[in-house]
């Protein structure tokens, strides 16, 4: 069998009870090794599962989910606030996956959790959502059904069942860059396009498809450690991270908002990996610089 990283994530949340429970279900339930589960860390199956021939989730018009949908909710002392939609939703990340401790639970919207399906866990995004997941490094992609919350690990966009993680080849690695985009199922032309299932012709090369199925270009990784109106005050955050991160790249990068300000984010990479990224972060806030945000371009 081959080597295979185990998910990072805390632990899945408890479905199944009334909305004004969820908060303290979302609490109590997101630290590895509780009671709930008969496995005190996540794993993949003891064997060697071919989930090829699994299916793509299709989109369909569905009602908010009774369960798992509060405005607000409270993990680990942080504020969530769910997405009053998913329509034009569209973001870059980390994302993880969770197997065989979760497995037949209950995830947030009251559904069991079945690692074969295509299905995943997000934040902010209302419950149900269905999303295209794209692996930014090899062009893969799959359509998930988002009905749990999570991954409450620093930086990560979304959790992927086993099933979804192993069709867009980040298994091994435990976590991939990929980009999020909500499908609406009243559009259905949206997504018509052929999704390519590399996962089941690894040895096919991504330069042979056409430019539409596979990556523009490699993606990049930075952390984003601030976001200001006044150059002045990022050039000072820049300063402070050239004596706090010593041999990184900083980067301060301007753009204009919606109001045709000018802001400047403070970046720092690009970094060689999820792991580089998790260790900086980590090493920022003993410096009192907290969460940093992941930044694909």
């Amino acid at each position: 069998m081959p080597t295979i990283k185990t998910p990072d994530r805390p632990g899945r949340v408890l479905a199944g009870l009334a909305i004004g429970w969820l908060a303290v279900l979302l609490s109590s339930c997101s630290t590895p090794g509780g009671g709930r589960y008969s496995q005190r860390h996540d794993s993949a199956p003891g064997r060697v599962v071919d989930v090829s021939h699994v299916a793509d989730a299709v989109p369909r018009a569905e009602p908010r989910s009774r369960y798992g949908n509060p405005g607000t909710y409270v993990v680990n002392g942080k504020q969530y606030h769910t997405l009053a939609s998913s329509k034009g939703y569209r973001e870059r990340g980390i994302a993880s996956w969770y197997g065989t401790k979760f497995h037949g639970h209950r995830t947030s919207s009251g559904e069991s959790y079945d690692m074969y399906k295509m299905s995943a866990a997000h934040k902010t995004l209302p419950l149900p959502t269905y999303a295209r997941v794209t692996n930014l490094r090899n062009g893969k992609s799959v359509i998930v059904k988002i009905n749990d919350r999570g991954p409450f690990h620093e930086n990560r966009l979304i959790d992927l069942s086993y099933a979804a993680a192993s069709r867009l080849g980040i298994l091994g690695k435990g976590t991939g860059l990929v980009e999020v985009r909500a499908i609406d199922p009243d559009q259905p032309g949206q997504h018509a396009a052929r999704t390519h299932r590399l996962a089941s012709h690894p040895k096919i090369d991504t330069r042979t498809l056409p430019a539409s199925a596979r990556p523009a270009a490699e993606p990049r990784l930075y952390l984003q450690v601030g976001a200001f109106l006044s150059r002045s005050n990022a050039e000072q955050l820049k300063r402070r991270l050239a004596t706090t991160a010593p041999g990184e790249t900083f980067h301060i990068r301007e753009a204009s908002t919606t109001r045709h300000q000018h802001i400047y984010r403070v970046r720092i990479g690009p970094l060689d990996s999820v792991e580089s990224a998790d260790r900086l972060a980590h090493s920022l806030l003993q410096h009192g610089i907290k969460s940093p945000r992941v930044v694909i371009d």
